[in-house]
């Protein structure tokens, strides 16, 4: 073969090569998925609201349970919602709001955060769960009319006096259960005069709900001294208990918490019908019969 001819041959597949190369390219460049454009979207600052996080009727005592939080658009918050510290800094702020969730995980582990400030009060108004929890609906310990709303249905709040003797030396607490006994003196039935008493129990497994203006004990209280108990009782209980104040002294007997599921209330004359009325006592040798009142 002549050289000039094998030139040309070599000439041709170098350029079928380099053709094929490039239509090669041409090929995996209109194949390639073409990368979406990034569109610039402006992040809302948001802040962590206080909800609640089911259902809350009124009289409800709230639990950590009841609250949570949830995040909100920091220009849609009302100055009556609970919030957690300052708005949430935008999307590109990553390390700042990294910065933020770490203070406040160890600020809520240690204290608990604002959520434990609320905890222990007491829900005025229903609120619906996933609503903010304002101030207006719900009642914080120690606020005006805290009391009233942490009465349960158609139960009273009533006060009697108390002294460390007569309420088991301080030892009873804000809602502890307790019996109530009646002590009270009459003349002797003899005719030499004196003074004789007659103990019995007016009211058995009733609620403590304050002591003085204490309603709730401290975590680490062992006992509370004060001058007046606050009762939880019924409307009739209540006349029942006002009877028994003027006629003697009353005194608070601690009831254990396994018997705390028992019946509750005033102690009826009916219950006592079975007692003697009177009882004959031997003095010298001598029977007197005296009346029990």
């Amino acid at each position: 073969m002549k050289p000039a001819r094998i030139a040309v041959i070599c000439i041709a597949a170098v350029s079928a090569i380099g053709l094929a190369l490039v239509v090669r390219a041409m090929g995996s460049s209109s194949h390639q998925p073409s990368r979406p454009a990034v569109a610039a979207v402006e992040t809302r600052p948001m802040t962590r609201v206080l909800v609640a996080a089911n259902d809350l009727q009124p009289g409800k005592r709230l639990g950590d349970a009841d609250m949570a939080w949830k995040d909100w658009p920091s220009d849609e918050v009302n100055p009556a919602f609970i919030v957690d510290g300052p708005a949430k800094p935008p999307a590109d702020g990553r390390a700042a709001e990294a910065a933020a969730k770490v203070a406040r995980a160890a600020t809520e582990a240690t204290t608990g955060g604002t959520k434990g400030d609320y905890v222990g009060s007491v829900v005025r108004e229903t609120i619906l769960k996933g609503e903010p929890i304002v101030a207006r609906k719900i009642v914080r310990a120690g606020d005006s009319g805290y009391l009233a709303a942490y009465l349960e249905p158609g139960m009273r709040a009533m006060a009697i006096s108390v002294t460390v003797e007569t309420a088991a030396g301080g030892f009873i607490l804000p809602g502890d259960r307790v019996d109530v006994v009646m002590t009270r003196e009459f003349p002797a039935q003899s005719g030499g005069g004196g003074t004789q008493y007659s103990t019995s129990t007016v009211m058995r497994n009733i609620k403590v709900l304050a002591i003085d203006q204490t309603t709730r004990a401290a975590d680490d209280e062992q006992a509370v001294v004060g001058a007046t108990a606050t009762l939880e009782v019924t409307p009739g209980d209540a006349e029942a208990l006002a009877q028994a104040k003027s006629e003697g002294e009353l005194s608070l007997m601690l009831r254990s918490y396994a018997d705390t599921a028992g019946p509750s209330g005033a102690v009826r004359a009916a219950a006592r019908a079975d007692a003697p009325s009177a009882v004959r006592i031997y003095r010298g040798g001598a029977p007197e019969t005296v009346a029990v009142p």
